[in-house]
């Protein structure tokens, strides 16, 4: 799907407010309510957003994030990345070039929760070669705005 101005426009107005009506992006962007009522359809059709909740970790008792890099065996990266996605802590599996195989960010009540993930459900998962736990420290940004 090509994506033009208008289409730019109401992606930026429904990133600042989420909740924003049909009719006041219409106003906003000066066309019709049923105008930003197809473009929206055909967008979230085509998989260019989606309406999400982003909730605030600390906010809700997860006060340890880490980005967790693995080194895989070769061959396994699909496998590892099919058994990690169940877990609820794990927000993010990619794949990655570079010194990690596989990167993976995951949010955790606290420490002994991390420590836990890592000593018994990492290390029982074949191909992982050797983890590597970076814990966040302070956080300066996040974001999940891609439009001005």
């Amino acid at each position: 799907m090509e994506l033009d101005r208008t289409d730019f426009r109401i992606l930026s107005l429904l990133q600042d407010n989420g909740k924003c009506s049909y009719s006041e992006i219409a106003r906003n962007i000066h066309v019709s309510e049923g105008t930003v009522r197809g473009r929206i359809k055909k967008m979230l059709s085509h998989d260019v957003f989606e309406f999400i909740i982003h909730t605030n970790p600390n906010k809700i008792g997860y006060h340890v994030q880490a980005i967790i890099g693995l080194e895989a065996k070769v061959g396994y990266h699909d496998e590892i990345a099919s058994q990690l996605q169940p877990y609820r802590a794990v927000r993010f599996i990619g794949a990655f070039s570079g010194k990690h195989d596989l990167i993976i960010q995951a949010y955790f009540r606290n420490n002994e929760e991390l420590v836990t993930f890592v000593d018994q459900q990492l290390s029982e998962i074949e191909g992982i070669i050797s983890v590597d736990v970076n814990v966040e420290l302070k956080q300066y940004k996040d974001t999940f705005s891609y439009v001005d």
